[in-house]
């Protein structure tokens, strides 16, 4: 559609240039005092130009409103038994990610990176747990907007691996350029491989470092309100943290996931993203290390 336009705006434009120069010249050559009427074969000259204006800006419409329907129906036929189903949530301001299971115990709860599949449907069941959010990965479909109390379903499917990144396109308060996700589109076998991974429980520590960090984690703010399975933190107002070194950012995208950067959110995070729902941890520089150190195990 982009293309299409691109060129009929650039014919229109270029004929609208070729029509002032050319009366231009005209005004030049004749005479002011003796006006011409213009000929009879000028006029019907005129009358076929607009009329194959017309007509081709109808057949242009035309088609343009087939390839919409026709790619309408392509996405509603991608309804299929084999489907992955994925709940999405939007919070202020970052993405809670489930994958669901018809077995409680193997459902899996990620945020702010989606995986999928290659060449298999995926519905997206997507609402809201505090204002309206809108989910929007371009390159993969169009935006559904999130309604607090309201769920709807998309449906989408990626015909090629890759990376795709996505965006809240509806403003959500202080942060809403900061809400940003990805989608993971890779074969078959290398997403269930990856699904199995989440399902298992976070990798206990092994050294004496990270072990204390994750008594720091346990006994400060952080349980309260992240989740880390096969612990007893269960916090549910945060991101599922079970397996955050495998995602590539922090903050929802504001951030790329790396020790330095980690520590930064960790001590300050308003520093970063100003109004998100984080308070500051004031640890000693021991217990911030020992706490790294824990969080770069769950993988």
């Amino acid at each position: 559609m982009l293309l299409v336009t691109t060129i009929v705006f650039v014919v229109s434009v270029a004929f609208v240039v070729a029509a002032f120069a050319r009366g231009v010249r005209r005004r030049r050559d004749r005479s002011a005092s003796t006006p011409e009427r213009p000929a009879p074969s000028s006029e019907r000259s005129l009358s076929r130009w607009v009329a194959g204006g017309v007509a081709i800006t109808v057949v242009i419409l035309v088609a343009l409103l087939v390839a919409s329907v026709w790619t309408g129906r392509t996405i509603a036929s991608l309804h299929a038994s084999s489907a992955v189903t994925i709940e999405v949530t939007g919070h202020q301001w970052w993405w809670e990610i489930v994958y669901d299971d018809a077995v409680p115990s193997r459902r899996v709860q990620t945020a702010n990176e989606v995986h999928v599949p290659l060449d298999r449907p995926v519905v997206l069941k997507v609402t809201s747990r505090d204002v309206i959010h809108s989910f929007w990965a371009p390159n993969l479909h169009g935006k559904r907007d999130l309604i607090p109390g309201y769920t709807t379903a998309i449906w989408l499917q990626a015909d090629r691996a890759g990376i795709f990144r996505g965006q809240c396109a509806e403003f959500c308060g202080l942060q809403h350029a900061h809400m940003a996700f990805d989608v993971v589109a890779e074969p078959e076998a290398d997403f269930e491989r990856w699904l199995d991974g989440m399902r298992q429980p976070a990798r206990p520590p092994q050294s004496e470092t990270e072990r204390r960090g994750r008594d720091v984690f346990m006994t400060t703010r952080c349980a309260g309100c992240h989740t880390v399975q096969g612990t007893d933190a269960h916090g549910q107002v945060a991101p599922d943290l079970t397996h955050m070194g495998t995602r590539s950012t922090i903050g929802a995208g504001t951030l790329p996931n790396t020790r330095e950067h980690m520590q930064a959110w960790i001590r300050d995070p308003q520093a970063s993203k100003p109004g998100n729902q984080m308070p500051p941890n004031p640890l000693s520089a021991d217990d911030l290390q020992a706490l790294l150190a824990y969080l770069e195990t769950l993988r």
